[in-house]
């Protein structure tokens, strides 16, 4: 039986490796071998950290919630309990941008929660 080439669709197949491989230290960015095995590696990696992030985010948020709060005599956990007394519906994101850029805002947010855990 004569042996066959890949021809058009393997080259094209191994481009479209290598372009994805672009940037890569050393052979990695060469040899299709490699390189393909360092793509499937680094897809891998593409995808668990998507939902990493999330995460990663949500404890940043939650540290400078904490930071804030405890600049205003709560805990995080007391306040984010004495918010959910006060019926005060406000994300950690937004709690934690209102910390950073609106400290006197923060201090009423803080007091609104302290007075419905007394």
């Amino acid at each position: 039986m004569p042996r066959t080439k890949g021809g058009y669709v393997s080259r094209r197949r191994r481009n479209r490796v290598l372009k994805l491989a672009k940037g890569y230290f050393g052979s990695k960015h060469t040899l299709y071998k490699v390189a393909n095995q360092q793509v499937m590696k680094s897809l891998t990696y593409a995808y668990r950290d998507r939902k990493r992030r999330k995460r990663d985010f949500r404890k940043l948020w939650i540290a400078r919630i904490n930071a804030a709060a405890r600049l205003n005599g709560l805990s995080y956990n007391k306040l984010m309990h004495g918010l959910k007394l006060a019926n005060i519906e406000i994300n950690r994101k937004m709690l934690s941008e209102i910390a950073i850029n609106d400290s006197q805002g923060f201090a009423s947010i803080c007091e609104a929660a302290q007075k419905c855990l007394k």
